[in-house]
């Protein structure tokens, strides 16, 4: 089995550059590169951690006859490591081969999420805990627990929480585009 390409072929179908690929699983661009080329063998951990970041398994990865999984479970989740009072959880593993790509947004007091920069697609969000602010382009929109956003990704946008307390969003990007 050359797992290297195949490995290369799992990311491109996700639409994942090697960079984001390295981020997610904590590796460094260039390993991953030697990696697809076959120049380097993975350790068993890291492999390990390079299909979690692209939301499969080890069973999944060398089983051709895997049946596509429809129930996620925490176990399923990957997380970031929490960076600038933000973290992101992806909630359906391997989200990106599909039309939307769904994340829990948890951000602390006082901070704010990375920046998604215009792309042909839509962003929905509802807010689980506290309270955000949704920058679009140059207007701002407070959304409240219990409510929803949604609108055409074709500005610059991001979310702030301003408040003392934590906030937590459910956010869906339609194409992938975390």
């Amino acid at each position: 089995m050359d797992i290297g390409n195949k490995l290369k072929n799992l990311r491109i179908q996700q639409s994942l550059t090697q960079e984001e690929l390295a981020d997610r699983s904590e590796l460094t661009k260039g390993f991953i590169s030697q990696v697809e080329r076959n120049l380097t063998s993975p350790s068993i951990a890291t492999l390990i951690d390079i299909l979690e970041a692209l939301g499969t398994t080890p069973y999944e990865f060398f089983d051709d006859n895997s049946e596509e999984k429809i129930v996620f479970k925490e176990e399923d989740y990957f997380e970031s490591n929490k960076e600038n009072g933000y973290k992101m959880k992806w909630i359906v593993p391997n989200a990106q081969k599909n039309e939307m790509e769904p994340i829990i947004l948890e951000l602390e007091n006082k901070s704010i999420s990375k920046s998604i920069s215009p792309f042909d697609g839509e962003i929905l969000g509802y807010v689980l805990m506290g309270s955000v602010v949704l920058h679009y382009g140059d207007k701002k929109h407070e959304v409240n627990k219990g409510e929803t956003f949604y609108f055409r990704a074709d500005k610059e946008s991001y979310l702030e929480n301003k408040k003392s307390k934590s906030a937590k969003v459910i956010y869906v990007s339609s194409p992938p585009n975390f």
